[in-house]
């Protein structure tokens, strides 16, 4: 029996999208074959989604953040191969969404997409007003998600960089945000010494009723090697000998993907 080649990454691309390289990355140094997709090339071609393993929406600033944040390729997707997203996350294709990826999936309603309900969540100005490029230190509570699931994290290096002005995560009630506790879509939290933007009950990460979809503020894909790190000069080897939590997150989805023994023959 011959087991499946790297599974298949589909990178989704657009004016402005500014973390597609380091997505790239990120998905080959786990094991996958990335493939970036124009969205005007999806948009014709929505069958190239039928192929893919995993998904990514990097961040950046896509069509210039026109309007607000996402906006724009959030409606050129529901208008153009939101039903190809939907039918990958049905056959069990992980997705991640970073930053700006993130506005996306929840403007496109990818995100939080709890199960049996029409719950809204959105992504707001950060509460300093201003735009904050940073390291932050985060925390990862139990969740369905796959991509944060037993991480490993040493100790002094739970921290992610951030960059965004519009990352404030605030549900539209009450209900909304319990019924992310309870389904266990809380996948990333800012440390409460360590908010950057105010969000309500420190969220930085939420993933939908599946687990299958990330979407998160901070960017994992800018943490895969140890250099990376604010600090890196001053840790130690024992530290250096696991990978870094970035790096991990997409191993993690990697391994989900090929965890059946998937096999071509």
């Amino acid at each position: 029996m011959e087991y499946m080649a790297r599974p298949t990454a589909l990178v989704l691309t657009a004016p402005g999208i500014n973390c597609d390289a380091e997505l790239c990355e990120a998905f080959d140094l786990a094991g996958a074959e990335p493939m970036p997709v124009h969205i005007n090339r999806l948009s014709r071609n929505p069958q190239l989604m039928d192929d893919a393993d995993l998904i990514g929406l990097p961040g950046g600033f896509s069509y210039g953040d026109a309007i607000a944040a996402g906006r724009i390729c959030a409606a050129l997707i529901r208008t153009k191969i939101i039903d190809g997203l939907h039918a990958a996350i049905a056959r069990g294709v992980p997705m991640i969404a970073p930053c700006n990826g993130f506005q996306i999936a929840v403007q496109t309603g990818l995100l939080p997409n709890i199960e049996g309900g029409t719950s809204r969540v959105a992504l707001l100005r950060n509460d300093s007003g201003r735009f904050v490029d940073r390291w932050v230190r985060v925390q990862y509570p139990e969740s369905r998600c796959v991509w944060t699931k037993d991480l490993d994290v040493p100790d002094g290096t739970d921290l992610l960089p951030i960059a965004h002005g519009e990352g404030r995560f605030m549900c539209d009630n009450s209900d909304t945000m319990q019924a992310l506790e309870t389904n266990g879509q809380i996948a990333v939290r800012y440390a409460a010494d360590d908010d950057p933007n105010g969000s309500q009950g420190l969220v930085a990460g939420i993933c939908d009723h599946t687990g299958l979809v990330l979407g998160l503020m901070p960017h994992p894909e800018r943490y895969l090697h140890w250099t990376s790190h604010p600090t890196w000069t001053a840790l130690g080897d024992t530290t250096k000998g696991h990978a870094p939590v970035g790096l991990s997150m997409f191993r993690n989805a990697v391994n989900h993907v090929t965890a059946g023994e998937r096999c071509t023959a």
